[in-house]
């Protein structure tokens, strides 16, 4: 083994890590607004981490292409589809609302 293939797997070995971290805080974090947190973040750079590792071992232009391609999608939906799970758990009330510090949002959804 070369040191090429060592690092490739301690990458690939850090992917598996973030993806698992993400999934425990989903399920043990007490409000939406914190497993939105942990289900985003982690899970983002847990992909963009295992995709580095691919490009790594297989370093060609189509190979590189494609991960960029998948990193921007992952990169431009990711953060609008938890935005939007969090404003619809906050407009359906099964956020607690005693957790946050600052509320936005309470005064615009009030007056609708």
């Amino acid at each position: 083994m070369d040191v090429g293939e060592l690092l490739v797997g301690a990458l690939i070995l850090l992917s598996g890590f973030l993806s698992m971290a993400a999934g425990i805080g989903a399920l043990r974090f007490p409000d939406v607004l914190s497993r939105l947190h942990a289900a985003t973040k982690p899970q983002v750079l847990g992909l963009a981490v295992v995709l580095l590792s691919i490009v790594l071992r297989v370093p060609s232009w189509g190979v590189v292409s494609t991960i960029v391609l998948i990193m921007t999608f992952q990169l431009l939906t990711q953060p609008m589809t938890a935005h939007m799970l969090g404003r619809a758990s906050y407009r359906s009330d099964s956020l607690r609302r005693d957790l946050l510090i600052r509320d936005d949002l309470g005064r615009d959804v009030d007056e609708r």
